[in-house]
C-alpha cells in the first residue's frame, strides 16, 4: 500500500551539535556523525555529500514510548581519543539502550550493534534519508523478504541505501515525513500500526520494529539499489566483530604516531582527539581534501546544499598545520598536493569547493591565496617537502596572483567585505616573503620589494589614531576590522555588515582580532604600542566572560549567530563568541612572554560532550528549551576543524615557545619590525599622494600602459611605456636618484590596448615622515 501525505513537510538537515565524528581508515568511503546520542548525517561517497538526516530509535515500554534523542539521557564513550568508535548508552523510564556505531572499513556500510534491556520493551529504528542532496525527492519502499532478510530501501538522485538487520525486522513501514512516517504513527496511535510499502518522490522516512532486543543493523550505500543491499548484507555476513577488530587496529596504529606536547590529562586527551577529528575530515575519494566541518550550521532549520562540508583553502592549510603540529607530516603533504591540484589557472583558489575541486562559492579571498604558500614553506623549512611535484609552479602562480591583485582583498577571512584587512595583509606579506625560496632571482627580488612596501603601509590602510573608539576608550589608536578601498573612503569609509539586514556602519567603529596575525606571522612585535592599544580595546569590546572561560566575538556588531530568543541564524542574528579566537588571543600572550595555558583550558572547556570544539558558544542567559547554556556549544558548526587545528597549534606553540606559522624567512626579514621599503609600489587600488625621501617609485598596472609624466607642475612632460614586471604585472620605475631635486610628480595612465586615459594623479616627493595618505586622483 502506498503511503498517504505526499510529499511530506519541507526537508531539513539535523542539528549541527555533534557528539562525535568517525570514519574507518580503510577503503570504505563513509563518514558518520553522531548527535543527541544517535546517528546524524552520514556522508557518502565523499565528505561533501551527506545522504542521511538521521538514524534514531524509539523504545516502547508498558508505560509509553520514548524517542531516545528527545529523552537525551545518555553518555558516549570511545576506547581511546584516537579510536573514534563510539558506544552510546541511553537510559530512560524502564529501559537501557546501548549502541555501538561502526563504519565498516571495507564497505560503504554503517553497522550499529544494539542491545535493549527492560521489562516488556520493544525497539524501533527510524531512518530519514536525504539522498542525492535533495531530501524533497526521495523514494522509499519495503524491500525484499527473501530468506527472512527483509530490508528498508530508499533512492534519491544517483544514490541508494538499504537498511537490514540481524536477526531481522518484525514489521516495516515507509511514509512521508510529517504525515505518514513512523514517528507520526507513534504520535497518533501510540505504537506502530501503519504498514505502508512505498512512498515516492517526497521527504520520506523508514521505520522497522526489530525482531530481537539485541542484534546488528547494517545501513549500506551504493549507486544502485542492488549495490546498497549487497554492501549491507555482506557486512552482516562478515560479522560485526571482525569489522570492529579491523577498525580498531587501523586507528590504533595511526594513533601511535601522534606526537603532542606534555599537557594536563584533560588537555592531553583533547589534543589527541583534535588530531583524530582532523584525520576524520579528510576525504578518501580525493585524498588531501579536508572539509571545514561534517555538519550544517543550524541544519535543523535549513536544507542547505553546501553547509560546512566544503573545502576552504584556508581551513585546509590550517588543518595541515594542525596535523603537522601533531607530527603528521604525510597528512600535511597530502593536503598541499590537493591544493596544488585545485589551484585555478590564474593562481588563486575558489572561495570553497566540493572535495572533487568543483567550485561552490566563487568569491576570492587573498588570505586563501597566501596560505598554501605558507604551508609549502613550512614543509620546506622543516625539511619535509621532499619530492612533492608542482610546488614551485603553485607558489609562483599564487605569488603572481597576490602581486597582481593585492593588497586589497575582495573578501576578508569572514567572507563578508572587501578592502584592507590586517589578517589578510599579514598573510599576503608573509606569503610573498615565503615564496622567495621557490622563485627565480628577479621574481624573488620583486616579491620581497612588494612585501616590504605593503608591510610598511599596513598602518596607512588599517590603523586610525582619532577614531570614535579611541576617544571613547582612551587609547591612542587601533587597527580596524577592515577598511573599504580608498575609492570608497578607506579609513573614513563605511562598510555593509552582511548579517545585519543591510546595516551600514563606519569602518572606524568596528574592530576584530584580525590584527593579531601581524604578530603571529612576525610582522609586528607583541609589545608594539599599536598592538597593545588594539589589544586593550578588543579585550574590552569583544571578550565575553563565560563559565567555561573567556571567548571572543569576531567583531563588534556582528550578526552571524542565533537571535536573542535562541532561534537559528537565518541570514541575520547576533554574533556569538568563538572558542578559536580564545586560541588566537592566547598566541599573543605566548609571544608577549606569558603562559597561554588558559587559552587551551578555555577551548577544551567549551567543547561538546564528546570533546568536539564548536564554531561558536552561547554567550548570554540560558535557554534550556533550546539546549543553549552559557559557554556551551550553540547551533553553529561542530566540530570546526579550524578550531581543533588552533588547539593543536597552541599546544605546539606553548611547547616550542613560538607559533608554528612563524616562518624563519619572515622572522629573518622583519623580526616584528616595520622597516622602510626601498621602493614604494603605486597602483590605482592603493594610491598615495606623498613619497618619503630617498625612496624609489614603481607605478604598476596589471596590463600594459603608457605613463604620461611631468614634474613640478607638469614640466618636462614625457611618455614612458611600461615594461613587464616579474610575476605578471607591468610598471614604470622611477629610481630615487631620478626623483632627487623635484618636489612633485604628476601623471596620467594611458591604456596600452584601448588608448584610454585615466586619472590626473600627483605625488609629493621627499616629504619627511610621509606615510602615503590615500586620496583620490588630484587635479593639475
Amino acid at each position: 500500500m502506498d503511503a498517504p501525505g505526499r510529499p511530506g513537510i519541507a526537508p531539513t538537515w539535523t542539528s549541527s551539535a555533534k557528539d562525535l565524528v568517525t570514519t574507518a581508515l580503510g577503503p570504505s568511503r563513509l563518514w558518520v556523525t553522531l548527535g543527541h546520542g544517535i546517528v546524524n548525517e552520514v556522508y557518502y561517497p565523499t565528505t561533501g555529500q551527506p545522504q542521511v538526516r538521521d538514524l534514531g530509535f524509539i523504545v516502547a515500554t508498558p508505560s509509553g514510548w520514548y524517542e531516545v534523542k528527545r529523552v537525551a539521557d545518555y553518555r558516549i564513550d570511545t576506547p581511546a581519543p584516537t579510536i573514534p568508535l563510539p558506544t552510546v548508552r541511553h537510559r530512560g523510564d524502564g529501559y537501557e539502550l546501548e549502541l555501538e556505531v561502526l563504519p565498516d572499513p571495507e564497505r560503504e556500510t554503517l553497522l550499529v550493534r544494539y542491545r535493549l534491556t527492560g521489562e516488556g520493551v520493544r525497539l524501533y529504528a527510524l531512518l530519514a534519508p536525504h539522498l542525492g542532496a535533495n531530501g524533497a525527492d526521495n523514494t522509499a519502499w519495503v524491500g525484499p523478504d527473501d530468506s527472512a532478510r527483509g530490508a528498508l530501501c530508499a533512492r534519491g538522485g544517483a544514490e541508494s541505501l538499504a537498511l537490514v538487520a540481524d536477526p531481522g525486522f518484525r514489521r516495516r513501514s515507509v511514509g512521508y515525513v510529517g504525515t505518514s512516517d513512523g514517528w507520526q504513527d507513534f504520535a497518533r496511535t501510540g505504537g506502530m500500526h501503519w504498514s505502508y510499502d512505498r512512498a515516492a518522490h517526497g521527504n520520506v522516512a523508514l521505520m522497522g520494529e526489530l525482531a530481537d532486543l539485541e542484534g546488528v543493523l547494517a545501513l549500506g550505500f551504493a549507486g544502485s539499489d542492488e549495490g546498497a543491499l549487497t554492501h549491507a548484507r555482506a557486512s552482516l555476513a562478515q560479522g560485526f566483530g571482525r569489522a570492529r577488530d579491523s577498525f580498531v587496529r587501523a586507528w590504533k596504529a595511526w594513533g601511535a604516531s601522534i606526537r603532542t606536547p606534555e599537557l594536563e590529562p584533560d588537555l592531553a586527551r583533547e589534543a589527541l582527539l583534535s588530531a583524530t577529528v582532523l584525520k576524520v575530515h579528510e576525504d578518501k575519494a580525493f585524498p588531501g581534501a579536508v572539509v571545514a566541518s561534517l555538519s550544517i550550521p543550524w541544519g535543523n532549520a535549513r536544507d542547505d546544499l553546501g553547509g560546512y562540508h566544503l573545502v576552504w583553502a584556508r581551513d585546509a592549510v590550517e588543518t595541515g598545520l594542525g596535523l603537522l603540529a601533531a607530527g603528521q607530516v604525510e597528512d600535511a603533504r597530502r593536503m598541499l598536493a590537493y591544493l596544488i591540484a585545485t589551484q585555478r589557472s590564474d593562481g588563486h583558489w575558489s572561495q570553497n569547493t566540493f572535495p572533487d575541486g568543483r567550485a561552490y562559492w566563487t568569491g576570492v579571498q587573498l588570505d586563501e591565496v597566501g596560505f598554501p604558500v605558507l604551508l609549502a614553506e613550512k614543509l620546506r623549512e622543516t625539511g619535509t617537502l621532499d619530492d612533492l611535484r608542482g610546488v614551485e609552479a603553485m607558489v609562483r602562480g599564487a605569488a603572481g596572483f597576490l602581486a597582481r591583485t593585492g593588497p586589497l582583498t575582495p573578501q576578508d577571512r569572514w567572507e563578508e567585505n572587501a578592502g584592507a584587512n590586517p589578517f589578510t595583509l599579514a598573510v599576503e606579506v608573509a606569503a610573498l616573503v615565503a615564496a622567495g625560496a621557490f622563485l627565480d632571482e628577479e621574481e624573488r627580488a620583486y616579491a620581497a620589494s612588494l612585501a616590504d612596501c605593503w608591510n610598511e603601509r599596513i598602518e596607512d590602510w588599517t590603523y586610525v589614531e582619532d577614531g570614535p573608539l579611541a576617544r571613547e576608550h582612551d587609547v591612542g589608536g587601533y587597527y580596524l576590522r577592515i577598511a573599504p578601498p580608498p575609492s570608497a573612503g578607506g579609513l573614513r569609509g563605511q562598510i555593509d555588515v552582511r548579517n545585519r539586514a543591510g546595516d551600514r556602519l563606519e569602518a572606524a567603529g568596528l574592530v576584530s582580532l584580525d590584527f593579531l596575525a601581524l604578530v603571529r606571522l612576525g610582522l609586528r612585535a607583541a609589545d608594539d604600542p599599536r598592538i597593545a592599544a588594539t589589544t586593550h580595546l578588543v579585550d574590552r569590546l569583544l571578550a565575553v566572560e563565560l563559565p567555561t572561560g573567556t571567548a571572543y566575538h569576531r567583531y563588534n556588531d556582528d550578526g552571524y549567530g542565533e537571535h536573542a530568543d535562541g532561534s537559528p541564524f537565518d541570514g541575520t542574528g547576533i554574533g556569538r563568541a568563538w572558542p578559536l579566537l580564545a586560541g588566537e588571543r592566547a598566541h599573543l600572550r605566548l609571544q608577549a612572554g606569558e603562559d597561554p595555558l588558559d587559552g587551551l583550558r578555555t577551548m577544551a572547556a567549551m567543547a561538546g560532550p564528546g570533546g568536539l570544539i564548536p564554531e561558536q558558544v552561547w554567550d548570554t542567559d540560558p535557554i534550556p528549551e533550546r539546549f543553549l547554556e552559557p559557554g556551551r556549544p550553540s547551533g553553529s558548526a561542530m566540530p570546526l576543524v579550524w578550531a581543533h587545528s588552533e588547539f593543536l597549534k597552541l599546544a605546539y606553540a606553548r611547547d616550542a615557545g613560538r607559533p608554528l606559522e612563524l616562518l624563519e624567512a619572515v622572522q629573518e626579514r622583519y623580526g616584528g619590525r616595520r622597516p622602510e621599503a626601498a621602493t614604494w609600489h603605486w597602483r590605482e587600488s592603493v594610491p598615495f599622494d606623498a613619497l618619503p625621501a630617498g625612496r624609489s617609485l614603481l607605478i604598476e598596472r596589471a596590463a600594459p600602459f603608457t605613463l604620461h609624466l611631468g614634474v613640478d607642475g607638469w614640466q618636462q612632460v614625457r611618455d614612458l611605456p611600461s615594461e613587464p614586471l616579474p610575476l605578471g604585472s607591468f610598471g614604470v620605475r622611477l629610481d630615487a636618484d631620478e626623483l632627487d631635486g623635484y618636489t612633485r610628480v604628476e601623471f596620467n595612465l594611458v591604456d596600452g590596448s584601448s588608448g584610454a586615459w585615466s586619472g590626473n594623479y600627483g605625488i609629493a616627493l621627499g616629504a619627511d615622515g610621509a606615510r602615503g595618505r590615500v586620496r583620490g586622483p588630484s587635479s593639475r
